[in-house]
């Protein structure tokens, strides 16, 4: 007979089990996950506790495919689930993505403990996969080749409360030789006018006071409806909202950015004084190669008008260094177009294989050293640009909305941190008051850096909003709710109802 000291400690079975998403890539991943994180939730999951690091009865991971080694980081990720796994009876790992869609079988064979695979046009079908692998006791696979429906009809868990993203379309019709995303994502489809402004309208309604529109090439909008104004009918139908103080958008597409645009965004008052305008490179020959349908004096018109039509607009954009036959004078021509455009922020990337791109084999590969070295001087003219762009703000009065999570020094320096209209990060003195995330204050900039503006001196005014009464709210349920557990079994009946949230692009 076996005494009581002996038996293992009691499981309680009627506990939900606990999910974690890991998600890697652009914004539209990130958007991806939380339509995962809102499926798993409706289904009767619970997210795991902050730092779970993989102890989570499911861990799911949202891949990306652009970089070259997205699958040695993928597998080395899984490799160390592996003994957990092992030693967790009930455990399941799930990819998704990009690098899924990309991969498929391969990701079983590489990694057979892995339960469920699935692509980027079904990634509804989650919680049902991760039953059927659980009840057949097999991997199970599942690819569509085509949008089986578009995500935003999905459940969502966002992530911030005052903030969302609101896809307008997805696929990309492009054939950028770098990029793979077409290929995984599919050719653009696009949603209704009517059922974006609906979602944005409820967003609203919950307390969201800014969205960003979010697309792989979101001014293409329209293509798929038949309607080439489409985007600037958008931008300015976002307008006439009442409560939505703040609508941006990502990632724009040189040859799809038209006049209209542009006047949309300057006679919109709620549409943001930023844009984030990809270059790729500033030269005519690289740009070719690379199939992108624009030329470098196309590119700085548009800055041009952009800058003539809303002067004090922050753009930014995203440069590749080193892309396969790029020579010294090519890298110099994309040096002229940065001090041309004098941009707020660039991205800049070393050009890196994408396997089953044309690009990855092209002849004229150019060696990682000479890659390096442009990379640094690309980098060194950019920071000396923003850091003089930024060194203009110096004295500007600004509204900031009040974000979460921006300032990794806010505790220790006594500081909240905000964005201004056109994005800029700004540091500001905290308050006596109670500021919330999705507030609005009034601060005085006093001192630039590269990356970030400081407001030093007392905040001028304090806007408390209907956002920041989300996230209060959204932070007591979240502190009344017990902490999720480890254990356990998927929960019957009616899930709890989501709670208030939002936060929030794609390839180009």
């Amino acid at each position: 007979m076996t005494s009581s000291s002996d038996r293992s400690p009691a499981v309680d079975v009627h506990a939900p089990k606990s999910y974690e998403i890991r998600t890697y890539g652009c914004q539209m991943n990130v958007h991806d996950s939380e339509r995962l994180a809102g499926l798993l939730e409706e289904a009767g999951y619970v997210r795991a506790p902050e730092g779970s690091d993989g102890d989570a009865d499911v861990v799911v991971f949202n891949t990306c495919a652009v970089r070259e080694n997205a699958d040695n980081r993928l597998y080395g990720n899984l490799g160390r689930l592996a003994p957990r796994k092992a030693s967790r009876p009930g455990m399941q790992i799930a990819v998704g993505g990009c690098l899924a869609q990309k991969d498929r079988d391969t990701i079983v064979k590489k990694a057979p403990w892995v339960d469920v695979v699935f692509g980027t046009h079904n990634i509804g079908k989650l919680p049902v996969l991760l039953e059927r692998a659980r009840v057949q006791e097999e991997a199970q696979v599942e690819i569509a080749e085509s949008l089986e429906a578009f995500p935003s009809t999905l459940p969502t868990r966002r992530e911030s409360a005052y903030a969302a993203w609101v896809s307008i379309s997805v696929g990309c019709n492009n054939t950028c030789t770098f990029c793979i995303v077409p290929a995984l994502r599919g050719k653009e489809k696009d949603r209704r006018p009517g059922e974006i402004l609906a979602e944005v309208e409820a967003l609203v309604a919950e307390g969201v006071s800014e969205i960003t529109l979010l697309g792989q090439n979101v001014n293409a909008y329209g293509s798929d409806i038949g309607d080439r104004e489409a985007f600037s009918k958008l931008l300015r139908a976002c307008g006439t909202i009442e409560g939505l103080e703040r609508v941006r958008f990502t990632s724009p597409h040189p040859r799809d950015f038209t006049d209209d645009v542009i006047a949309a965004m300057a006679e919109t008052p709620n549409v943001m004084p930023q844009l984030h305008m990809p270059l790729q490179s500033g030269s005519d020959t690289v740009l070719k190669a690379m199939r992108r349908s624009y030329r470098q004096s196309r590119y700085l018109d548009i800055i041009r008008k952009v800058r003539e039509a809303i002067p004090h607009a922050a753009i930014t954009t995203d440069i590749i260094v080193g892309f396969p036959g790029e020579t010294e004078e090519d890298f110099e021509e994309t040096l002229h177009v940065v001090r041309e455009a004098r941009f707020a922020q660039a991205f800049t990337f070393q050009y890196s294989k994408r396997p089953g791109t044309p690009a990855a084999t092209m002849e004229n590969q150019i060696p990682k050293e000479v890659v390096q070295a442009r990379y640094e001087r690309l980098v060194a003219l950019q920071e000396e640009i923003s850091w003089e762009e930024n060194k203009k703000q110096v004295g500007r009065t600004l509204e900031l909305m009040v974000a979460e999570g921006e300032g990794r020094k806010d505790d220790t320096t006594h500081r909240l941190s905000g964005r201004a209209a056109d994005n800029r990060l700004v540091h500001f003195t905290k308050p006596d008051q109670e500021v919330r995330p999705g507030d609005v204050v009034t601060v005085e900039v006093t001192y630039a850096a590269p990356h970030h503006l400081l407001a030093e001196g007392p905040v001028l005014d304090v806007r408390r909003t209907r956002a920041g009464d989300a996230w209060e709210k959204r932070n007591a349920e979240k502190a009344a709710k017990p902490a999720g557990v480890l254990l356990g079994l998927p929960k019957i009946g009616a899930p709890a109802p989501l709670p208030v949230a939002t936060s929030g692009c794609g390839c180009d």
